[in-house]
């Protein structure tokens, strides 16, 4: 019996139409194995969750340009808690300024990537850090 492929949900929450770097990252994603289910622009945290639910999914990885950064990881962090869901694996990328990544780590983002970071980089996180990765 084959293990079933991780499960990563690509999301763009709030306002900002700006899905080129999710849409890379997720095909980088898929193309390393993983299931990627990309939610599209203009998501909401309470969205984002219930896909990841539905989904099955084993991490949220979530792109912030809009500078919500704070409430929108905060909130989809909150939310997983409230529906039981909290070992779901959240990372993420965007436009977060430096001062605001430790906080937001210890609210429990389990990674934040810049703009400009390799794929690869992601992949690899993404494979260290879910238990049945590829």
């Amino acid at each position: 019996m084959s293990e079933r492929k991780v499960r990563v949900v690509v999301a763009k929450p709030g306002l900002d139409g700006h899905d080129r770097g999710a849409k890379i990252v997720a095909r980088a994603l898929r193309d390393a194995g993983f299931e990627v289910i990309y939610t599209g622009l203009h998501q909401t945290p309470e969205q984002i969750v219930e896909t990841a639910i539905q989904e099955d999914a084993d991490a949220i990885g979530l792109s912030v340009l809009s500078g919500a950064h704070n409430y929108l990881f905060t909130r989809v962090l909150d939310l997983l808690r409230e529906q039981g869901a909290a070992d779901v694996v959240v990372f993420g990328g965007g436009i977060i300024p430096p001062e605001d990544v430790a906080a937001l780590k210890a609210a429990g983002v389990k990674e934040l990537f810049a703009p400009g970071t390799s794929t690869q980089d992601i992949v690899r996180f993404v494979r260290a850090h879910i238990r049945a990765a590829v």
